[in-house]
């Protein structure tokens, strides 16, 4: 593809109240970190511009807000996206184990659902010392549904652009494939249809 050739890619980071979307979006983004961010209420939506196998690729990452009482609101942003993170906080075992409810939602929404949906898990927070949530047992959960998984840290810098440029990577080829299908499949004419064209 040709650099001067943009793809639009919608993303979207989802995950428990508190797991530290937002300052993994704005790591990512502004490579900026804030102590204190307000909790994201529906979603609010950063863009950031990279190429990546000679693509301009416009990246737009939804951050959604991880309270349950906006879960069927959160839900809606899903759809027409092109790829997901799951994010988990190492220090609370119960985000980690929200992890199969959120991916369940995800899978619900996308349309059309697609086993091939790609998604990349984030365990955050590992500059802090009071680890729940052992790293064998989080790679265990993403290697059975394969799943990339990251160790992060929004705080530290610590694989965050690797997180998201794996999710961008897994995307485009996703958008890739669809292209190409969509256009294999509309230029296809069978020999029945190319005998009927004939005049005469």
């Amino acid at each position: 593809m040709n650099p001067r050739k943009k793809v639009d890619l919608k993303l979207i980071i989802i995950g428990a109240l508190g797991v530290g979307k937002t300052s993994l979006l704005h790591q990512y983004v502004h490579k900026t970190f804030y102590e204190d961010y307000q909790t994201t209420l529906g979603a609010s939506i950063l863009s950031k511009i990279i190429i990546l196998d000679d693509t301009t690729l416009k990246l737009q990452i939804w951050d959604t807000g991880g309270q349950e009482r906006f879960r069927s609101m959160v839900s809606t942003f899903y759809k027409g996206s092109d790829g997901c993170i799951l994010a988990f906080d190492v220090t609370d075992l119960e985000s980690f184990e929200a992890l199969d409810t959120w991916r369940g939602d995800v899978l619900a929404k996308t349309i059309p659902v697609e086993p091939s949906y790609p998604m990349v898990v984030l365990g955050n927070k590992i500059d802090l010392a009071d680890r729940q949530v052992p790293p064998e047992v989080a790679q265990g959960w993403c290697k059975e549904k394969d799943i990339p998984y990251f160790e992060v840290s929004a705080k530290n810098d610590i694989n965050v652009v690797q997180a998201f440029e794996m999710l961008a990577s897994r995307a485009l080829s996703r958008y890739r494939s669809i292209l190409e299908n969509y256009l294999t499949d509309s230029i296809k004419l069978s020999s029945e249809d190319q005998s009927r064209s004939r005049c005469c």
